[in-house]
């Protein structure tokens, strides 16, 4: 009896162990299969977030690529309108029309030359995001456009009237580049510097009234600009240039005033016809 119930449990522990090997054979194929069948699904993550990263890098590089093209326009353009600056501040009586004709004529070269190539790049995109890239460069475009047509016409170029001027380069079927407003102030705080240099040139040429009257000019450009600077949000550029403006402003008024108050020091200048001066009725004086 005993022998052949100790048989009979040799027997039993046996079959358990095959059925238990057999479960565990069949638990690690299923766990290789299941793994075999995941791999794939991560694979695939791993694709996905490789193109999107590829994707992401390549419009980083083409937004590199377009900055350096606007760096390269702006550039230019700060270059060519600095030449019209220096053309028009060689007016004098005498070639006045022959000056500004000249001008003229290479502010309309900057426009469509060079302004052109930065349209083409900027319309129809978020422009702001790119602004400190052709910032400067706007900025002498509109010294020189609001130089020019203060010394032509007396009168400043507005804003709406630049970006007027700029349609025509645009493609009417997407958005047009326009200058915003604080590119103007800040291109029209270094025209009055430009002013300065010119009263002090016409003062030196015997114009007193004409600098006097750009010392008006002047004047009046420093006084709207100092009410609204406070009120500006990114305002830091402008509140540095006021005190450049305000010396400006200050160079002018000494110089006109210097000729106005010690006229016997300036009779080359005055002249002996000048109310102001005590020579009346005589000649002038010959250098």
């Amino acid at each position: 009896m005993l022998c052949s119930s100790s048989a009979a449990i040799k027997r039993i522990s046996v079959s358990w162990l095959i059925m238990a090997n057999n479960s565990n054979f069949k638990s690690h194929r299923l766990s290789r299969s299941e793994s075999s069948t995941k791999r794939p699904r991560t694979m695939s993550i791993h694709s996905s977030l490789k193109d999107a990263f590829s994707s992401y890098a390549d419009h980083l590089n083409a937004l590199n690529e377009k900055r350096e093209r606007i760096v390269k326009a702006s550039r230019d353009v700060t270059m060519n309108s600095k030449k019209v600056i220096f053309q028009v501040h060689r007016i004098s009586k005498a070639n006045r029309e022959e000056v500004l004709e000249k001008a003229e004529k290479d502010l309309a070269a900057v426009r469509d030359q060079h302004i052109s190539r930065l349209v083409k790049e900027l319309q129809g995109t978020d422009f702001w995001k790119l602004r400190r890239a052709y910032s400067p460069g706007v900025q002498e475009y509109v010294e020189a456009a609001t130089f020019f047509k203060f010394c032509q016409t007396g009168t400043l170029l507005n804003l709406d009237e630049i970006n007027a001027s700029l349609l025509p380069l645009s493609d009417p079927s997407l958005e047009p580049l326009q200058i915003n407003l604080l590119d103007y102030l800040l291109g029209l705080a270094d025209l009055t510097g430009e002013l300065m240099r010119l009263a002090i040139g016409r003062i030196s040429d015997g114009e007193v009234e004409y600098s006097e009257r750009i010392c008006q000019f002047v004047r009046d450009i420093y006084r709207e600009l100092t009410l609204l600077v406070p009120l500006m949000d990114d305002g830091s550029d402008m509140k540095t240039k006021m005190d450049t403006m305000l010396q400006s402003v200050v160079k002018i008024e000494n110089a006109c005033f210097s000729v106005r108050v010690r006229g016997s020091e300036y009779i080359p200048l005055l002249g002996s016809s000048d109310p102001s001066s005590f020579l009346v009725g005589v000649s002038d004086v010959e250098l």
